[in-house]
């Protein structure tokens, strides 16, 4: 009970900030105080603005905002997100663009259950949208799924993606983002396994943790340093009242962002305080640097505690990836196993959560795999976001992943010429 308590406590805290923040703003925006030129009254409204905004966030779950796609017609077309299959913990989802052809290319996206929505994905789905059917796996917030659904650890992760593959068909194209890389790892070894014929054309890695003790990074060693009993009397709380999940055990999303505030404190203060000038200005707006970056950045969701816990323990610690030790359903994973499927591993040169080594090690773990369908690349001066998003993504990583897939798909993508011609 004690843990519901704390977690309450942190949303009772949240929402005195953002009522602070709407309080100071409503006060020092008062009609009453328009004839008197004092400037703390704007620097009072910018704070108040600037604070309701910030708290608020936390708890909305971003917009994917991707309302039209410009095609090859040179025309803008409406784009709706449908959803392919639902389940309690994830659902899979498509962006489907209306009046445009089916594209041959067929993605699957896999976004990370990591503390951010899968919106945090956004700008590297607009750029795959403009000659491929992408589709996502969406994750809960954690807080709104009832216990009656049940737990949810790395295992029924892998298992998720392994119902999602199967649903998609054998001539998906799975790009993997971050922290599920070593379970889409798994999960296609498992359907090698077990379905071969639902297998995807190809695998796309980019910055995940295969094998952690390849390149320490600051994430590894906490791993290494804190043990489990730690971890769970300290991360783990009870979802309060207030919503739907109430008793579930999560990792709380607001506990794990004041963590990733806390490692670069100065520079987060220093943002919010050019802000609140920028908006006492008048030089602000909702779509600003500052704003288009926090509203998603601190956009949190809660993760299941087994979840948490378990990729820790077992990919982390464990290292059960790393040593082809993996068990989903009772069933040891075999990564030996992947032979017809290409696989490529994408890294950043400066990526300091998973650094240049950590995802590379996935290919030295399929054996049965011939070279010719394995592929890799270091991208120079990125870092972990910009290896998925920005301007290296764009510029350089996207069209080596495209001509990746062009070159390892079981149909004809667009403007790709057969051998034939």
């Amino acid at each position: 009970m004690r843990y519901m308590v704390a977690y309450d406590l942190m949303e009772t805290m949240r929402n005195t900030n953002q009522w602070l923040g709407a309080s100071a703003l409503s006060f020092a925006s008062s009609p009453c105080f328009s004839a008197i030129p004092n400037p703390a009254l704007s620097w009072m409204a910018a704070w108040g603005e600037v604070t309701e905004r910030t708290f608020q966030r936390m708890i909305v779950k971003p917009d994917w905002g991707i309302h039209t796609v410009t095609c090859e017609d040179g025309k803008d077309h409406l784009v709706e997100v449908d959803t392919v299959v639902e389940r309690p913990f994830g659902d899979l989802i498509h962006f489907h663009v209306a009046g445009r052809k089916p594209q041959p290319r067929r993605v699957l996206l896999v976004a990370p259950m990591s503390g951010h929505y899968a919106t945090l994905l956004r700008s590297t789905v607009k750029s795959l949208m403009e000659n491929c059917e992408v589709y996502v796996t969406d994750w809960h917030n954690a807080r709104d799924i009832p216990v009656s659904a049940g737990k949810f650890d790395v295992e029924d992760y892998t298992q998720y993606l392994v119902d999602f593959m199967r649903e998609l068909g054998n001539d998906i194209h799975v790009v993997a983002v971050c922290q599920p890389v070593p379970l889409t790892l798994a999960a296609t070894a498992y359907l090698a396994e077990q379905d071969p014929k639902a297998q995807p054309s190809s695998l796309t890695l980019i910055g995940g943790p295969v094998d952690p003790d390849a390149t320490p990074t600051d994430v590894t060693d906490f791993g290494r340093r804190v043990t489990m009993g730690q971890l769970e009397e300290t991360a783990i709380q009870r979802v309060g009242f207030k919503y739907k999940g109430v008793g579930r055990k999560v990792y709380p999303g607001l506990l794990q962002l004041s963590s990733f505030m806390s490692m670069n404190m100065e520079r987060h203060s220093k943002a919010f305080a050019d802000q609140i000038g920028r908006v006492a200005q008048g030089d602000a707006s909702d779509h600003d640097p500052h704003n288009r970056f926090y509203d998603e950045y601190l956009a949190v969701m809660d993760m299941p505690a087994e979840f948490y816990l378990s990729t820790v323990e077992r990919i982390f610690k464990n290292r059960e990836i790393a040593k082809n030790a993996f068990v989903v359903n009772g069933h040891k994973v075999d990564l030996s196993k992947i032979t017809d499927v290409a696989i490529k591993t994408v890294e950043g040169a400066k990526d300091d959560i998973s650094a240049p080594g950590q995802c590379i090690a996935a290919l030295d773990l399929c054996t049965g795999l011939d070279d010719s369908k394995k592929a890799s690349h270091v991208e120079p001066n990125a870092g972990h976001y910009g290896i998925f998003a920005g301007r290296s993504w764009r510029n350089n990583i996207r069209p080596l992943v495209i001509d990746f897939m062009n070159s390892n798909s079981r149909t004809t993508a667009p403007n790709q010429k057969t051998a034939a011609e």
